[in-house]
């Protein structure tokens, strides 16, 4: 099983694994685009205006840009420790036991608008780049990494549980993953869409895919787990399912 997650636009500083090496990440096959963008990222950040432009960020995000232009000379920790925020706050991949951390670290991949996508354990820099970006030297990222990230998830054997976020789902379609939409139903069956707490019970339903003694291979499977964790999960179609939240 691979758990599809989205990245978080804040990232941990620092970490203890040695430079950038796009030869140390998972899905090598990738790594003619992750050179690509890597490459007009650092450039763009030679320029402090074009970037704070290109990335969408103020005079105070300043050293966003320079992460970008340290992107290989900085320290690496494992990317489901370099994400943070809501999501990863419920995950909380610190908690979990040596066994979970392992099993959490062959289920669990980010998308990344840097990288396309990564294993949790794969060593990466702090950086900032989202996947609504448009580089100058490279234009929007969906027309970079279209073509290399679907045929790279296309050919993941296991079950895909894709809970990636619009902009990232937007970079490569994942045909047969099962999608999750966090609801909430009312006393007459009629359901709405969770848009303010989506991430946390999304981090919660990774945290007990990944954990699970048994690994998912089916959407029964999946519902099983989340019942087990006290989580109702329920299909609404043959690769859809629905987390029902308390309103």
């Amino acid at each position: 099983m691979l758990v599809l997650l989205p990245p978080s636009e804040t990232k941990s500083e620092g970490g203890g694994g040695a430079p950038l090496d796009l030869a140390a990440l998972s899905f090598p096959e990738l790594n003619p685009v992750r050179e690509r963008v890597t490459g007009a990222l650092v450039e763009l950040a030679g320029d402090l205006a074009a970037s704070l432009t290109a990335l969408d960020l103020s005079d105070r995000q300043v050293d966003e840009v320079e992460r970008n232009a340290e992107l290989f000379t900085a320290p690496t920790r494992p990317a489901i420790e370099r994400y943070t925020g809501v999501l990863y706050d419920a995950l909380d991949v610190r908690g979990f036991t040596r066994a979970q951390r392992r099993r959490a670290d062959q289920r669990l991949a980010v998308a990344s608008a840097l990288f396309g996508v990564v294993r949790a354990g794969d060593p990466i820099p702090a950086y900032r780049l989202s996947g609504d970006s448009v580089l100058p030297a490279l234009g929007g990222l969906r027309g970079v990494w279209r073509g290399a990230l679907e045929k790279t998830l296309s050919t993941v054997d296991d079950l895909v549980v894709d809970l990636r976020s619009g902009a990232y789902a937007n970079l490569a379609a994942v045909p047969d993953a099962v999608t999750v939409r966090v609801v909430t139903e009312d006393g007459g069956g009629r359901r709405k869409t969770v848009s303010h707490f989506n991430k946390a019970y999304k981090g919660r339903l990774a945290a007990a895919l990944a954990t699970a003694p048994r690994e998912p291979g089916s959407v029964r499977t999946l519902v099983s787990v989340a019942r087990t964790n006290g989580m109702r999960l329920e299909p609404t179609g043959k690769r859809s399912l629905d987390l029902v939240v308390e309103p």
